[in-house]
């Protein structure tokens, strides 16, 4: 099985996973969308480290930055034009989901993912997409 991580636990992940994510993931593969990566990637580009880095030291920034460039080729990104139509179809059926939850949502299905977000980033549009379509959906306390 795969699951698809959200940005702040994709960035957790590269820096070194703790317990509880170790444990929510488990023996699956890892995947994240390409907003939620260009969203970690945006925030580490900002020298005030932006909502997802605020906070970290430099050598914890650039830790991350490094594992953005060089991303390990084990972690799957699907590429966005083979996800662009359902997410259209998942926007129109979903009015809650924004497109970002309909990227995740459209990933997690082929990809046959669960989608597993932080505590931060639970919605309601892309937990209740993900309910629809019968996607798994597990948000970890953070």
């Amino acid at each position: 099985m795969t699951v698809l991580l959200d940005d702040h636990l994709l960035r957790d992940w590269l820096a070194g996973p703790d317990q509880a994510l170790l444990d929510a993931i488990g023996h699956d593969v890892v995947a994240t969308t390409n907003l939620w990566y260009v969203r970690l990637c945006k925030s580490a580009a900002n020298r005030r480290g932006g909502a997802l880095l605020g906070g970290w030291s430099d050598e914890e920034r650039d830790a991350i930055i490094g594992g953005l460039l060089s991303l390990d080729d084990a972690i799957t990104v699907k590429p966005l034009r083979e996800l662009a139509w359902r997410m259209g179809v998942l926007s129109a059926e979903h009015s809650g989901v924004s497109s970002l939850g309909a990227e995740a949502v459209a990933a997690a299905e082929t990809l046959d993912a669960s989608v597993l977000v932080s505590s931060r980033d639970d919605g309601p549009g892309i937990r209740a997409c993900c309910q629809s379509v019968g996607v798994g959906y597990r948000a970890l306390p953070r």
